[in-house]
């Protein structure tokens, strides 16, 4: 059979131009992607953000890979333990442990640097009791595989055999960590390139592969934080987003991958930005009306406050965010309930779910 072995980067022969269009649209994205910089910095608590743009990724770039599971499926889910699509949910919340695994490593001293090893151990937590558990999760592949078809013989792409992925891997990495004249910002979308071209997985190599842009946005110093979902604009694109790294196998074509890419940071970064904006606005707004309600209280507005990382609350997970009694937790719930902030959603009588769902619209829009 026929498989692509890639060459080493920097894309050499043919090599990547970065002519006068190009570089005008790196400027665009990495203009774009400061003011989202600037946007989660502005912010009393990086959290109000963070939570629900790590989870909308981690539910974009696992729907790209097959899943059905919502944002609010998910958050259901953290907030009550019950799921009506639990598989499904059990990925997206795999990615979520995998992306902050990984960060966790590489903000360490003596953490894991980003690396085969790291992407292993991410690998391992995606994969862990979910579709795909038995294909070899954390280990790099020993077996070929390929994509579309049902055999090599017929499949749309085969990537390099298995005796070659460890050098592969080891070349990618050595470059990762290499002095290159190419902009981080281009070099991220390079690098993700070619790390879905080599497949060092049996499955789960696209979610690693995205992840692995936001961990090097964030090492190379471009994000403070991971709040850039790129998954959306490639979802929004995703016939051509198969076919830019098609043809960068094909025909070498790096540039019209890189416009792509860059196309899509642009769009997600501004995307992040508009979110941003309006997540502020709303809890500053719903701040006030809250401390104009006669009914609040101090524990009330403490539960506000951690409503961005709790979107979905239960009583039980109420008492235990504000280490308080049943009935204060109670009373802070129903304040909050009386100005329109949370809305009672399972429609029960007992084991009742709250949500900040004006929040979560914010973030599902678009």
């Amino acid at each position: 059979m026929r498989a692509f072995v890639p060459a080493a980067l920097p894309p050499a022969e043919p090599p990547l131009v970065l002519d006068a269009r190009l570089v005008a649209l790196h400027a665009a994205a990495f203009t774009a992607v400061g003011k989202l910089d600037v946007a989660g910095a502005m912010v009393p608590n990086a959290q109000w953000f963070l939570y629900g743009f790590v989870r909308k990724e981690a539910v974009i770039s696992s729907e790209i890979e097959g899943t059905q599971a919502t944002l609010q499926d998910v958050v259901t889910f953290e907030a009550t333990k019950q799921a009506s699509r639990p598989d499904d949910v059990r990925e997206v919340c795999n990615y979520v442990d995998a992306l902050a695994y990984a960060r966790a490593e590489i903000m360490k001293p003596k953490g894991l640097p980003l690396s085969t090893r790291l992407l292993c151990e991410a690998h391992r937590r995606l994969m862990r009791g979910v579709r795909g558990a038995d294909k070899m999760p954390g280990e790099v592949r020993r077996s070929q595989n390929w994509i579309g078809g049902s055999r090599p013989g017929n499949a749309r792409f085969v990537p390099p055999p298995p005796e070659v992925v460890p050098k592969l891997m080891a070349q990618l990495e050595k470059w990762l960590h290499s002095e290159d004249t190419l902009p981080p910002l281009v070099r991220a979308g390079l690098a993700h390139v070619q790390f879905e071209t080599i497949h060092p997985f049996l499955d789960g190599n696209g979610r690693i592969g995205r992840l692995l842009i936001t961990l090097l946005l964030e090492h190379w110093g471009l994000l403070k934080s991971p709040m850039l979902y790129l998954s959306l604009a490639f979802k929004r694109r995703q016939e051509e987003y198969y076919d830019r790294l098609g043809a960068v196998r094909t025909a070498g074509d790096w540039e019209g991958w890189t416009t792509f890419y860059l196309e899509c940071v642009r769009e997600a970064a501004d995307d992040g930005v508009r979110a941003a904006e309006k997540l502020f606005a709303l809890l500053v707004k719903d701040r006030t009306r809250l401390l104009a309600n006669e009914s609040v209280t101090v524990p009330a507005v403490r539960l506000l406050d951690r409503l961005p990382s709790n979107p979905v609350v239960t009583l039980p997970l109420a008492v235990e965010l504000l280490d308080v009694s049943k009935p204060t937790a109670i009373k802070a719930i129903e304040a909050l309930e009386q100005v329109g902030i949370l809305q009672e959603t399972s429609g029960k009588r007992r084991d009742r779910v709250y949500a900040y769902q004006k929040y979560l619209d914010v973030l599902t829009d678009g």
